[in-house]
């Protein structure tokens, strides 16, 4: 069977947003909020183990701030922490701080001239997809996919497959007609867990994680005249840059 739609995670794999995006965002929100919570490059590199900014947050009090005293409506104040990182990550986004990674308008701008059906499959809100997408690629960015899971949509966050499996049952498709996209332990446990065959592009936050049964891992997915560097899995044939083609290949196999 020939593989009729490609599924990407958001943070890390379409863009570089953890670091220069959501980590200042989330310093902002607690400086506004008169916290003196800091998140320095390297914890946060921590925190990434946690999926989710609300549950990343209740992780780091737990795990790095036992001074702190949570006061009585602690999760009300996780609740308004993370509508304020929305709103500084969207900022950040409209400012066109962060761009696309290599080879990631390419790939999405030649799947649609194919025919391929594109989706989403993230555990960040729908406003910072959004924020991305409209950043990235224009005004009509969420219209070039045709499922966005986001969120709270399901009950469990990755590493569990919900979210996936939500995506396949919109698209009404099995997983074996697509290809996941990720850059995280968490993220592959996600979508080999429900099935899909996974391109793993690494970042620096991930680059020694765990890529067991990925499809191929790379360290983007590569221009023309910006050639990818494949770290494992399947041959890739003296390819420079990850095209149709090239997964049509790959999934045959």
């Amino acid at each position: 069977m020939d593989f009729e739609a490609l599924i990407f995670d958001v943070d890390g794999t379409l863009a570089d947003t953890e670091r220069d995006g959501h980590r200042v965002a989330f310093n902002r929100a607690f400086r506004e909020a008169g916290l003196d919570w800091d998140w320095d490059v390297e914890l946060y590199g921590q925190l990434l183990a946690v999926a989710g900014g609300k549950e990343r947050m209740r992780f780091y009090v737990e795990r790095f701030r036992p001074d702190y005293e949570r006061p009585a409506n602690f999760d009300q104040l996780v609740q308004d922490l993370h509508q304020a990182k929305t709103r500084h990550y969207t900022a950040l986004m409209e400012e066109g701080e962060i761009p696309l990674r290599p080879g990631v308008e390419r790939l999405l701008r030649e799947a649609r001239d194919q025919g391929v059906r594109l989706a989403i499959a993230t555990t960040t809100t729908p406003a910072n997809v959004t924020a991305l997408l409209r950043a990235t690629l224009g005004a009509d960015g969420e219209e070039w996919f045709e499922v966005i899971g986001a969120g709270d949509v399901v009950p469990h966050k990755k590493p569990a497959p919900d979210i996936y499996g939500y995506v396949l049952e919109r698209m009404d498709l099995p997983a074996s007609a697509c290809i996941a996209f990720e850059d995280s332990e968490n993220g592959i446990r996600s979508s080999t867990g429900a099935g899909l065959s996974t391109v793993i592009t690494i970042n620096g936050y991930t680059r020694d994680h765990d890529f067991e049964g990925a499809l191929l891992v790379l360290d983007n997915l590569g221009e023309p005249t910006q050639p990818f560097t494949a770290l494992a899995g399947a041959s890739v044939n003296g390819s420079r840059y990850l095209d149709i083609d090239l997964l049509r290949h790959l999934h045959g196999k």
